[in-house]
Parts: C-alpha cells; sequence; structure tokens
C-alpha cells in the first residue's frame, strides 16, 4: 500500500502522509475543520487549484482564505462567473465572452439583445444573490474538444474561444448547477461562498478588443473578502469623486477640454498658475544641480524617429505631416532633440557629465475611450532631462537623480516605492550592454540602502528603467517619476567624446523625469490635495474681504500691501452678505480669507482664517505678510 500514500509538505517545512487522491478540503479538514470552512483556493507545487481537485503525488501546499491576495481572486473569478449564471437565468440566449478578473473586481462580456440599465442590473444582482443562498457546489471538468462543441454549439463567441485554445492545451469547463462555462479555473468549491459584491455599471466593449469586431455590453462588479471591505470601497469611492480633478479642475477654473481638440487641455489662468509654479520649482532645483535647460522643435523629420529607434514603437501613435514633400512628425519625446544638441559640438571628458534639461511639449495619440482628464491626454509636457556621462559616472549621477526625485516627492509629502524595470521582450541592442546596464541600476540601489522590487520584463526598449510610484492621500498607486540607463541612443546617433586617452568614446545616457508628465502630475496633485493646495502653489493665496463700503479704503491697502510682498491675493468688494464671500472663499480653497470690519479699520489689523479652520485670528497686516511668505518660501504643507 506504500505506493498508495503521499507526502504533502505544509509551508511551515513539516511533512505528513496522506492517501493518493486526497484534496485540499480533505487536507484542510484534517488540520482543522476551521480551515477548512475558510479556505477558498490552494496551491500544489505552486499551482493554484481548486480545493477539489484530486492530488495524486508528493507535493508542497499552500491554502488560501479570503484575505489573501490570491485568494480573493478566485473569488473574483468565481463572482464572474456567478454573474454569468445569473444572466443566463434572466436572459436565455444571451451569449458570453470573457469574464476576467481586474483590479478590486470583475466584469464579464455579453451579447443580449437588451440594452442594460441600472435598473436591469439591480435584478442580475438580486439573482445573484438568491444563486448565492442556493449554496451550489462547483465542479471542474475536463472535455474534449469535440464535447465542448456541443455543449457551446448555441454560443459563437465561446466557440471561438474554444478555437483559440493550443491543440495541445486541456480544455475544462466548471459546472455550477444548471450553468457551465470554459474556463481554466481555478474557482471556490460553491457559491455559497461569494458573499460580498456589487455591480457597478455596464458599458460597451468591442469583442476581444477589436474595433472591427461587434460591440458587446460589459458588466462591471466589484467583490470584497468581507462586508467591511465592501463598505470601505464605497467610503473609498465616495472619496475619491470628492478628489475627482475633473470636477475639481472646473469648480476651481483651472482647466478646460474642447472638441476642437479633443484630448488636448486647455489651462486657464489659475492652472495656469500651478504649472508655472512646478516649472519653476524644478528649474530652480535643477540649476542648483548643474543642469542647463534647452528647448527642442515640436515637428522633426520623420528620419530622425527612424533613426532613434522610435519608430518601429511610436508610429502608430505619433502625428504627421508633409512639408516640403518630406514626412515629418510631432515629437512624441524629446530624446532624439537632444541627441542631436550635444552632437553639435565637440566634448571631452572633462565636459562630462553634461546634464540637459527641457520643459518639452510631446504628442502621442491616444484612443479617445482611454482619454481621462489629465490624466490620459494627447499633449502633455515632459520635464525630460538628459545626462551624458562617462561609464565610471553611471552611479554617482543615478543617485544623484534619485535624490532629486526624493527632495521632489517630499515637498508635496508623497511616500513612494521603487522598482527596477529589467530587459523587455522587444529591447534593441547587445544583449551584454543590457546586462551591464541592469547591474548598475542594481548596485546604486543596493549600495543607497533603497528598498526595491523587480518588475521583470518592463524596461524601455531602449534601456533597464528604475520606475518610482507615488502613493497620494487616498494610497492609490501612480508611477510618475523614472531614471533609464541607456546605451543604445549614443550608438544610434553616433555619440562621442573625447577621453583622457584623446580617443572618441561613447557616453552614457540617463533618461531622468521627475513629474514625468506634467499634466498627469498635476491632476495626481489635485486629486492628492482635494483642490486645497499648499500656499506655495496655490493659484490666489488670500483673499481679501471688506463686511462693508466703509471698509474698502483699508482693505485695499492690505491688498496693495500683500502684493507688493508678491503675494497672489484679490479684493472681494461685491455688494454682497459676508457669509455668502466667505463660504465662496472657502469653496475656492483660498488658503488665507482675511476679513475687514470696524475693528480691523480701527485698529489696523486684519482677522485671517486658514482654510478648513472656523476660527479666525487678529494679526497685524506686518504678521500676515511674514506668515505667507514664510509658508511660500519652505514650501509648507500646511
Amino acid at each position: 500500500m506504500s505506493n498508495q500514500r503521499i507526502h504533502i509538505q505544509f509551508p511551515d517545512g513539516q511533512q505528513q502522509a496522506f492517501t493518493k487522491g486526497v484534496t485540499l478540503t480533505d487536507i484542510a479538514q484534517a488540520i482543522r475543520p476551521e480551515l477548512r470552512k475558510k479556505a477558498v483556493a490552494g496551491s500544489v507545487n505552486g499551482t493554484i487549484i481548486d480545493l477539489t481537485r484530486p492530488i495524486m503525488e508528493d507535493a508542497q501546499i499552500t491554502l488560501y482564505d479570503a484575505s489573501s491576495k490570491e485568494g480573493i481572486e478566485v473569488i473574483r473569478h468565481s463572482t464572474a462567473h456567478l454573474l454569468a449564471q445569473a444572466i443566463k437565468r434572466l436572459y436565455p440566449h444571451a451569449q458570453f465572452g470573457v469574464g476576467p478578473v481586474i483590479e478590486n473586481g470583475f466584469y464579464y462580456d455579453i451579447d443580449i439583445a437588451d440594452t442594460l440599465t441600472p435598473s436591469d442590473l439591480q435584478q442580475i444582482e438580486k439573482k445573484m444573490k438568491q444563486i448565492v443562498q442556493e449554496n451550489i457546489p462547483i465542479h471542474r471538468r475536463e472535455v474534449s474538444r469535440e464535447e465542448a462543441k456541443q455543449l457551446f454549439a448555441h454560443d459563437a463567441l465561446k466557440l471561438e474561444l474554444l478555437e483559440a485554445i493550443p491543440v495541445d492545451e486541456l480544455v475544462t469547463i466548471y459546472e455550477q448547477g444548471d450553468f457551465y462555462d470554459l474556463c481554466r479555473g481555478p474557482h471556490v468549491p460553491s457559491t455559497g461562498k461569494l458573499q460580498h459584491f456589487k455591480l457597478m455599471h455596464v458599458s460597451g466593449a468591442y469583442w476581444r478588443g477589436d474595433s472591427k469586431n461587434q460591440m458587446l455590453q460589459r458588466i462591471y462588479g466589484v467583490a470584497f473578502a468581507t462586508k467591511e471591505e465592501l463598505r470601505d470601497h464605497f467610503i473609498f469611492l465616495e472619496e475619491a469623486e470628492k478628489r475627482n480633478h475633473r470636477k475639481l479642475g472646473k469648480e476651481l477654473s483651472l482647466f478646460m477640454f474642447s472638441e476642437e481638440a479633443p484630448g488636448m487641455p486647455f489651462y486657464l489662468a489659475n492652472g495656469q498658475i500651478l504649472r508655472n509654479e512646478l516649472e519653476s520649482y524644478l528649474r530652480h532645483l535643477q540649476a542648483k544641480y548643474d543642469y542647463r535647460e534647452v528647448r527642442t522643435p515640436l515637428m522633426m523629420n520623420q528620419r530622425l524617429w527612424e533613426q532613434s529607434g522610435h519608430w518601429d514603437h511610436y508610429k502608430d501613435n505619433m502625428y504627421f505631416t508633409q512639408v516640403d514633400d518630406q514626412s515629418f512628425a510631432l515629437k512624441p519625446m524629446n530624446c532624439p532633440g537632444h541627441m542631436l544638441i550635444f552632437k553639435n559640438a565637440l566634448h571631452s571628458y572633462r565636459d562630462l557629465p553634461i546634464r540637459m534639461a527641457e520643459f518639452g511639449q510631446v504628442h502621442r495619440h491616444e484612443f479617445s475611450g482611454a482619454l481621462n482628464g489629465l490624466l490620459r491626454v494627447r499633449t502633455f509636457c515632459q520635464d525630460d532631462a538628459h545626462i551624458f556621462a562617462t561609464p565610471q559616472q553611471i552611479e554617482d549621477e543615478i543617485a544623484l537623480s534619485l535624490k532629486i526625485i526624493d527632495e521632489v516627492y517630499n515637498v508635496f509629502g508623497f511616500a513612494y516605492t521603487i522598482e527596477l524595470s529589467t530587459r523587455p521582450d522587444d529591447y534593441m541592442g547587445d544583449l551584454a550592454l543590457w546586462d551591464q546596464a541592469e547591474a548598475a541600476l542594481e548596485n546604486v540601489l543596493n549600495n543607497l540602502g533603497i528598498a526595491y522590487t523587480i518588475n521583470a520584463g518592463d524596461g524601455a526598449f531602449y534601456g533597464p528603467k528604475i520606475d518610482i510610484h507615488i502613493k497620494d492621500a487616498i494610497q492609490r498607486s501612480h508611477q510618475c517619476a523614472t531614471v533609464q540607463l541607456d546605451f543604445q541612443l549614443p550608438e544610434k546617433f553616433d555619440l562621442t567624446y573625447i577621453n583622457e586617452h584623446n580617443e572618441r568614446v561613447r557616453p552614457v545616457v540617463i533618461h531622468r523625469a521627475v513629474f514625468g508628465s506634467i499634466d498627469r502630475f498635476l491632476g495626481i496633485l489635485i486629486e492628492h490635495f482635494g483642490g486645497a493646495f499648499p500656499t506655495w502653489l496655490a493659484p490666489q493665496q488670500v483673499q481679501v474681504i471688506g463686511v462693508a463700503e466703509a471698509h474698502q479704503g483699508y482693505a485695499k491697502q492690505v491688498v496693495e500691501a500683500l502684493q507688493q510682498a508678491d503675494i497672489r491675493v484679490q479684493l472681494d468688494d461685491r455688494q454682497e452678505k459676508l457669509g455668502k464671500k466667505i463660504r465662496e472663499a472657502q469653496l475656492q480653497k483660498i488658503p488665507y480669507i482675511v476679513v475687514i470690519g470696524d475693528r480691523e479699520v480701527a485698529n489696523q489689523t486684519v482677522a485671517v482664517r486658514r482654510h478648513g479652520q472656523q476660527n479666525s485670528t487678529d494679526k497685524s497686516l506686518q504678521q500676515l505678510i511674514e506668515e505667507v511668505t514664510a509658508a511660500i518660501q519652505q514650501k509648507s504643507l500646511a
């Protein structure tokens, strides 16, 4: 009977013998009955499987409950099947596309004659809850291709998916009562495990993401491990909506869009102040570290982009025009222009590193459905820098770039994490140079004691990169800053400098961005601060309000004094009630509201209320100027 026993190793290294064919459910029950109740899936030798799959050989196993990353993904995928089963009961002639897991939930693409409405989603969700109460067991079944074709004979979408499965790959379906689906799995043991979900909305989606194919209806939902997590998700969505940069951009008169230039932002006066402040701050910081600012043309010859290698990777997202029978393109990035500037003069090793910076406007075509306010646009400003260095200077220059990024992100109060992105499949150049570049980036991070994760295969086509991910005020992650090491463009543009032996040799190029896209960074900042910008950044820093006509003369003196101190201030001298003026200033999220009444005129003082506070404080005009000036100079977050 020894050949009927297998050895199971647990995550803590302990082993136990079980009968061949044992399931993860059996093992969980043997360990602790409570564990069986909590488990939703498990892994066998690193592969995540259903709890009911038999184990036929010695294995290392892990059990996952709903609180684990693996467990919640299985729950979300199973909830997509639950959605499909509910639709099938309500709309028997529905055909089904795909139902993958996405962040926080799932979706399912379906083809039905009815156009679904929010009230329809409520009925579907009600049916889903009914199926949960039925606690239907979910079974995996291996089938032949012929059997699968018969099962899905009336579903053209599933037949197309079936045809796409490689011939050497097993075909499996999952059954739950009156419903079955073509699927690799895994799934939870029964529908009763799917308790905490909510359908969100429905939208159109082309079958298999191809605009040439038919339009399906895509139903989105969220699913979580507990009722509390589901509730917290909706609290988060409510807070995110309050901070939505498109909503705040309109309320605070920051930017607008027009059908005359789709996906291309127009910056209103307040928004342009924000942009100017961001650029001015980084411009002064870069000057402190010996960066030299340049400007390159918006449009350059197509042959330049072919030479750089961008043509092969970006031509489908570039804008073109013909000039003098030659093809030109609006630049999608600034790199090639900087290569031409470097090549314009002869450089000695004594000149290096050369740190070249540009606030360069670039254009990239995005599908209209992908556009998202300032976060995804068709033209944006990159705070690009290219550092031309000797091989010996690489690590110091990368360290300096990271220092600048750290300094900037601390000013905005951003916590961040670092990711090292390595060679992609479509990499350009010599493999040995890639290995050298990746090693250099790793050395810098290790020597600086910076924690990082590896993002395999996500480097740029010309070199590996360090990506910085910031966390905003409601803990969303955004990738903005990047530092990229490039041995390829110097080769393609035949860049050289004269070394200490009077030889022409190649420099190394380090690509560096802090904001990334200034437009996108601004969108992130609007949501991070909820429109209540710190004083140094705020479009308007002080609002002066006279209580009555008799106070306007002194109020104007206060405004003039603040203007002389380079403080952005406006006077509200409208014939409106004081309460209304204060409320409107608060809605505009102006950092300082200054009220002038009888007492202030008599004492030559000001009553100052900070944004978000209910009470005012009496100050002298000089005290106010000093306080606001200090907040601006120190770039205080308060």
